[in-house]
């Protein structure tokens, strides 16, 4: 897995539409929904007239952490949900989701790390099974 300063990476060998049910069926076993998800690829067309590549955001979810985040911190809706992203580029299929604990350090909030931690090791698993 690949990390940048803000995200958790991975490509695949497979296709696109193939990688995104492989994300969402490893979501659903480390316990997140999928919220809301956005096809940038048809909005740009839509909106802009312009043609790209497959690109997908999944806004994902685990209900339980999300609340238990949002009692340590009100606000923090303001970052949820977690952002799960496939995509092709060049001919390759890429996974991304969000880095948590880079994400919630700018929250300055001592309560979050561990759900922090424990969000960043959820989706690394699944970055690194999809």
């Amino acid at each position: 897995m690949l990390t940048t300063s803000y995200t958790l990476s991975a490509t695949t060998p497979l296709p696109f539409a193939d990688a995104v049910g492989r994300v969402r069926t490893e979501l659903k076993a480390e316990e997140f929904g999928v919220l809301c998800e956005i096809d940038v690829q048809a909005t740009l067309r839509e909106k802009l007239g312009v043609e790209g590549e497959p690109y997908l955001i999944l806004g994902a979810c685990n209900p339980p952490l999300a609340h238990q985040a949002l009692q340590a911190e009100p606000d923090l809706g303001v970052l949820l949900p977690c952002n799960v992203v496939v995509y092709e580029r060049g001919g390759e299929t890429h996974i991304s989701a969000i880095d948590p604990e880079r994400m919630l350090s700018i929250v300055d909030n001592d309560q979050l790390r561990p759900v922090a931690a424990d969000v960043k090791r959820r989706l690394s698993a699944v970055v690194e099974r999809a």
